[in-house]
C-alpha cells in the first residue's frame, strides 16, 4: 500500500470520528486506569502497517491523553526474529506486541502473561490459539472491482470462475505470500471447492507478490477485479479511486491477529489499558469504519458498507488444519496456477 494514498485515507476518515459516550463500554477499573496513567507510557511492537497503527494510538490518546505510546514497527519475520532475540538477552521492551501470524505468536506464547480483556466472552472462540493472545485486529477477505472497466462485477466468489473474465481480467496475491494469503487459498478449497483452482487458473490469472501492487494495479486499469483484504482497497476507495468492494455470500475469510502482554512488561497497566481499548466495542469500532478492518467479535459494533448480517458471515480457519495443511496445499497451488517461487 503506498503511503500517500494510505495517509490520504485515513486522514480523511479519522477527522470525521468523534468519540462515542464511555458508558457502553469497559476499559478496566478505576485503579487500573489510574495506575496506567501513572506510568504514563508503554512500547508497542506490531507487524501492521505503521500508518495504520499511528492512527490507532491516535483514536487511544483521545480517550486517554496522559498514556504515550511509542510505537516499534517491523515485518512480521523480522519481529518475531527481534523478540525471541530481546527475550534471550532478557532485554525485551515491548509492552504489548502485535503479530498476524497466530501460528508464530503460539510458539511464542510462554512469553506472554495471562490476559483477558474486560469483554472477553464477546469474542469467537475460534479466532483465539491461546487465551494469553488476543485479536485487536481482524482483516477479512472481499472481492474489489475497477468501477471504469468492469461492466459485469462479481457478486460472489464463484463468480471468479466464469470465462467471461479470463486473460488476466482477473489478478490475485500468490498463496505462497504469507498467513493473510493462506487464509484464503484454504477458503477456496475447503468452501468452493477441490477443483475451483483449476477452473480459476484456466482463466489465465496475473499473479502479484503482494496486496499493495494488486490494489494499485486494480486502480490503474490494468486488472479489472482482485481479491483482496478490505482495509488494503477500503483506503483507496476513501482516497476516490475508481474501486468498489463486495462481501461474497459464500463466507469471508478473516484473518484474527494475535496480540499479548510479555511478562516482562515493564508497564503492565499501561499495557492492558491500551488491549482493553482495543479489544473494546469503542476501538473494535474505530477500526471497522476508519480503517477497513473486521472483527472478531460474536457481535460486531459496526458494519463495513455492503455488508449484510442475514446474509453475510465470517470464516474462520481451524487452526490445527491452517497449520497442518499448509506445505502441502500451496505446493499444489503453485503447479495448479504455474507459479514459481
Amino acid at each position: 500500500m503506498k503511503r500517500r494514498t494510505l495517509m490520504a485515507g485515513l486522514a480523511g476518515a479519522a477527522a470525521g470520528w468523534t468519540l462515542p459516550a464511555r458508558a457502553d463500554d469497559t476499559f478496566g477499573s478505576k485503579e487500573l486506569i489510574e495506575a496506567a496513567e501513572k506510568e504514563g507510557s508503554l512500547t508497542y511492537y506490531t507487524a501492521n502497517f505503521a500508518e495504520v497503527e499511528q492512527e490507532v494510538i491516535k483514536a487511544f490518546n483521545k480517550r486517554f491523553p496522559k498514556i504515550k505510546v511509542a510505537m516499534v514497527r517491523a515485518p512480521g519475520g523480522q519481529l518475531i526474529t527481534r523478540i525471541k532475540t530481546e527475550a534471550a538477552a532478557g532485554k525485551l521492551a515491548a509492552d504489548v506486541i502485535n503479530h498476524s501470524d497466530r501460528g508464530l505468536m503460539l510458539e511464542l506464547q510462554d512469553l506472554f502473561q495471562d490476559y483477558a480483556p474486560p469483554n472477553a466472552a464477546d469474542y469467537r472462540p475460534d479466532a483465539l490459539v491461546s487465551p494469553k493472545l488476543w485479536p485487536g485486529v481482524t482483516l477479512g477477505w472481499c472481492i474489489a472491482y475497477n468501477t471504469q472497466t468492469t461492466k459485469n462485477p462479481p457478486k460472489t466468489w464463484m463468480d471468479l470462475i466464469k470465462p467471461e473474465y479470463k486473460d488476466k481480467q482477473i489478478g490475485q496475491v500468490v498463496g505462497p505470500s504469507g498467513g493473510t494469503t493462506w487464509t484464503r487459498i484454504m477458503f477456496e478449497r475447503q468452501v468452493l471447492g477441490e477443483d475451483y483452482w483449476k477452473k480459476q487458473a484456466a482463466l489465465g490469472i496475473a499473479l502479484f507478490p503482494s496486496g499493495a501492487p494488486t490494489s494499485d494495479s486494480l486502480v490503474r486499469g490494468e486488472i479489472s477485479i482482485a481479491p483482496l483484504l478490505y482495509n488494503i482497497i477500503y483506503t483507496k476507495i476513501v482516497d476516490g479511486a475508481p474501486a468498489e468492494a463486495i462481501f461474497a455470500p459464500e463466507g469471508v475469510p478473516i484473518v484474527p491477529y494475535a496480540d499479548g502482554i510479555p511478562k516482562t512488561s515493564k508497564n503492565p497497566n499501561a499495557a492492558k489499558l491500551f488491549m482493553n481499548w482495543r479489544l473494546s466495542k469503542e476501538g473494535q469500532k474505530f477500526q471497522i469504519e476508519k480503517l477497513g478492518n473486521i472483527t472478531s467479535m460474536k457481535e460486531p459494533p459496526a458494519l463495513p458498507k455492503g455488508w449484510d448480517p442475514k446474509v453475510i458471515k465470517v470464516w474462520v480457519p481451524k487452526f490445527d488444519e491452517f497449520e497442518k495443511l499448509r506445505s502441502a496445499w500451496l505446493e499444489e497451488w503453485n503447479k495448479t496456477y504455474g507459479y514459481r517461487q
